[in-house]
């Protein structure tokens, strides 16, 4: 494994500046629960100005919506957004994942018809993956399409699904053909673009210990789809999926879910005196979780495929973010501790369990990183 840290273009800078000052018109707006929530919090409004500003769907061609920027420089946007607690959810899994997919492996209809709504922040995506008998086991997924005439006709139930019920359209890992006897079980399984609002379908939101609504139980009954609703090859499904997981888990997502409360802590302890030396540990090991994290994206930029580095990121990028708020926290007498920084910690205290399951649970992780080190 390798962690060297890439160089970042000269735009970087000028370009983390223009982040902070279009942040600065919003942040007033973010209650402290909203910037406990960051990308999990859903705003189509403020996804919106993000995409007016070009700054979704950065490295993507100008014929699709893109604005063929780097993707370090896109880089700095998401740690700018996740710095602040800005609700990202509308346009976060079109950006980082779907969007991506749909670029690579879409048919040119498709992708004319798709990118430019992500970009511009006015199409929302969620992910079809865990279902109610599969969990993190996907291989195991039962849901399946079956060729109709021209077409597929989808059945089956996905669950956990974040933000369903205020998207336009899914990426689906089904099942179109039964895994061979004897083979691997992830033979057989293909990506669908699923419109949300054919018929056919029903989305029950699941509410979580902090109250939200954010996931949900999708169930697909003969919903019919387009002959070019699949995405990529029949059968390359699991490939293709897997594909995705060192973006998905190596982002400033996995490392800054915490952190407006870190800022928020420094700015009421300042002048207090007795907290620094717990707190530099704090920042020290965030400089360096966020260092991997950019190593990861340096070698992603380059064309790479660092998925043990990334499921290293996010096994102890998730623990320090777990593990801060209550730190944090332990730094206050009770009655010392800023209301708004109280709200703040007690979101987070709610959120942290879900830290460690998004993109793959630290079991999953772990095993990754022991195969690679030759330990199982």
């Amino acid at each position: 494994m390798r962690f060297d840290l890439p160089t970042l273009p000269a735009e970087a800078s000028a370009l983390r500046g223009e982040v902070r000052a279009f942040l600065q018109d919003w942040a007033p707006r973010w209650t402290p629960e909203i910037r406990a929530r960051s990308w999990m919090g859903f705003d189509r409004a403020f996804s919106e100005a993000l995409g007016a500003r070009g700054w979704i769907g950065m490295c993507w061609p100008r014929a699709y919506g893109g604005h063929e920027r780097s993707f370090l420089e896109r880089n700095v946007v998401l740690e700018e957004l996740l710095a602040a607690g800005a609700p990202v959810g509308a346009h976060w899994i079109g950006d980082r994942q779907s969007g991506p997919l749909i670029l690579r492996l879409a048919s040119e209809e498709v992708k004319r018809r798709i990118l430019p709504g992500i970009a511009a922040g006015t199409l929302a995506f969620c992910i079809g993956l865990s279902e109610p008998e599969a969990g993190s086991d996907l291989a195991a997924l039962r849901s399946n399409a079956e060729r109709r005439g021209q077409g597929w006709v989808l059945n089956g139930r996905k669950i956990w699904t974040t933000f369903a019920h205020k998207s336009d359209h899914m990426i689906a890992l089904v099942r179109t053909a039964p895994a061979p006897e004897g083979g691997p079980r992830q033979a057989g399984l293909s990506q669908f673009l699923v419109d949300l609002t054919t018929p056919g379908i029903t989305i029950r939101p699941i509410r979580d210990i902090a109250g939200a609504d954010s996931f949900n139980e999708v169930t697909f009954d003969g919903v019919e789809l387009p002959a070019d609703a699949l995405i990529g090859a029949e059968g390359k499904g699991w490939a293709q999926a897997t594909s995705e997981l060192a973006f998905e888990r190596s982002g400033p997502d996995r490392v800054l879910s915490s952190f407006p409360a870190l800022v928020d802590a420094v700015e009421a302890l300042r002048g207090t005196g007795g907290a620094e030396q717990t707190v530099g540990r704090m920042v020290a090991r965030l400089h360096a979780l966020r260092g991997m994290s950019w190593s990861v994206a340096g070698q992603l930029a380059a064309g790479g495929l660092p998925n043990v580095e990334a499921a290293l990121v996010k096994d102890a990028g998730n623990s320090f973010e777990q593990a801060l708020p209550e730190r944090l926290r332990e730094l206050f007498h009770a009655e010392d501790l800023p209301e708004g920084l109280r709200r703040l910690l007690d979101m987070l205290a709610a959120m942290a369990p879900t830290f460690s399951l998004r993109g793959g649970t630290r079991e999953i992780l772990r095993g990754i990183i022991a195969r690679d080190l030759g330990l199982r």
